[in-house]
């Protein structure tokens, strides 16, 4: 058992957020670009510290850090997929082939409403909030960008109803995790998280409807223009659409993400050379198409960066990607806070960091506010949402049995509280992911992100005032 004291076991903590409220101020978004990362690395040093004076020997620590790097090896992977695939996906005319279409069919007042609609559907048939921010997400914020709104507002948008949808998935791998976590089943789980997620969610599509309807458009531009641009510089056809269905079909299928986004970006690569021997040619600079060229810009566009000039420069600006390169800040930032984190784990510092906050548990409103706090605390210096649900789901599962309180309580508080607000932590896998994904900055969509924010709201009021605590059945 650690017998650190709570003032020592938390001090890491205390420093890190030092470490990054100087760097927000000194470099502001330009702090994710090394200066974050070090911070993490500099509290972990710190934890070490603390464990080996408490005794917690070095090899162990490594075995930390190491456990904890490697839990997020798929999502790594997958961010690298993602980066390669938002290079094919551009240079064979997909995403702007979106656009293209989407500019047609949606206006500035019901974008934000519509857009949160369109995630949810995609992310609840793909079980994949992190899928559908890469694919369709992309091309919904290039649309309303052209359109004239602001990339926090969008970015909110895109990320309320895909997580929304992820929640409300059976084949989400978090919905299926909470249950697990809290000893209940999975479809007896989403029944019951319905009572506080659809409420948060209809509250988050009245707002952005509202929002819609206020906002500022008045650096739209030209839709013909635009819609012009992108027919010209591309050859926009309605097969484009081929592959990211399929791609969603994969997912539906239940085809891992990993080999579903490598088919994705192979496919995309195809495409190009099928549909956009212009673009090949412009990309590497050729007078002819040939196999060396076409392969030289399919590679180039999956890794490093990739711009496509046309005669409209804010145009310009949506057709552009990273590729992989353009990941590895991101994935570097992840690898830092998993350092952090399997130390603060792997000493005992954030058990013990948690014991006296179980111990404010004395009603079952309270119970459920200590569970989504300790939730939205591991999300921020565990630095995943995985962990966020396991950790508190093993910490309150006897608490809950012990007021007598079905499982499904804890399932919903896990899911209403851990996986939401993973997205809105800087550091956070999830928050990094989608921030690089989307080029969007954490602390700007934060705000507009109104379903993450509502739920763990929602399901601490429905606790206090006993509205849906269902009870375990005694046998």
């Amino acid at each position: 058992m650690n017998r650190t004291t709570y003032i020592v076991a938390i001090f890491p903590i205390i420093f890190l957020i030092i470490l990054l409220s100087i760097n927000v101020s000194l470099y502001g978004d330009d702090s994710l670009g090394g200066a974050n990362q070090l911070a993490l690395i500099l509290a972990g040093a710190v934890a070490g510290i603390i464990g080996i004076k408490s005794g917690t020997n070095w090899k162990s620590i490594i075995e930390g850090i190491s456990n904890s790097i490697k839990s997020v090896t798929p999502s790594i992977i997958i961010l690298l997929l993602i980066g390669s695939l938002a290079g094919t996906w551009l240079i064979s005319g997909i995403v702007p082939a979106m656009i293209y279409y989407g500019l047609q069919i949606l206006n500035s007042e019901i974008f934000l409403f519509a857009t949160a609609i369109i995630t949810t559907i995609v992310s609840i048939a793909t079980g994949s909030s992190w899928s559908t921010i890469a694919t369709i997400g992309v091309a919904l914020l290039g649309i309303g960008q052209a359109l004239g709104l602001g990339v926090g507002m969008i970015g909110g948008a895109i990320i309320s109803g895909a997580y929304f949808g992820d929640k409300m998935s059976p084949l989400s791998d978090t919905t299926n995790l909470a249950p697990a976590m809290a000893g209940t089943d999975l479809f007896n789980h989403i029944k019951y998280m319905m009572y506080t997620t659809i409420p948060s969610f209809f509250i988050t599509l009245i707002l952005f409807l509202v929002l819609g309807f206020q906002s500022d458009v008045s650096s739209a531009q030209n839709i013909d223009e635009l819609l012009l641009v992108l027919s010209t510089s591309f050859n926009i056809t309605p097969w484009l659409f081929l592959v990211p269905i399929m791609v969603i079909l994969l997912i539906i299928k239940k085809v891992p993400a990993i080999p579903s986004l490598l088919i994705g970006t192979l496919l995309g690569g195809f495409f190009a050379v099928i549909f956009q021997p212009n673009i090949i040619l412009e990309i590497t600079e050729s007078n002819h198409m040939n196999f060396s060229n076409s392969y030289q810009a399919v590679i180039n566009s999956m890794c490093t960066e990739t711009n496509i000039s046309t005669q409209n420069e804010d145009l310009n600006s949506l057709l552009s990607t990273g590729g992989m390169y353009g990941m590895l800040n991101t994935i570097w930032l992840i690898v830092c806070a998993m350092i952090f984190g399997g130390i603060m784990e792997v000493t005992g510092l954030l058990r013990r960091i948690s014991e006296p906050i179980i111990n404010l548990a004395k009603t079952n409103g309270s119970l459920v506010a200590t569970t989504a706090g300790t939730c939205i605390f591991f999300n921020i210096t565990a630095s995943d949402q995985y962990i966020s649900i396991v950790v508190p789901g093993r910490m309150f599962i006897d608490s809950y049995k012990e007021k007598g309180l079905a499982p499904e309580n804890l399932s919903r508080t896990l899911e209403d509280s851990g996986t939401v607000t993973s997205v809105l932590i800087p550091w956070n896998t999830c928050g990094a992911t989608q921030s690089a994904v989307l080029g969007v900055a954490t602390f700007t969509y934060l705000p507009y992100c109104f379903f993450n924010l509502i739920s763990p709201i929602m399901t601490i009021v429905y606790a206090y005032l006993g509205i849906k605590i269902k009870k375990l059945t005694r046998k």
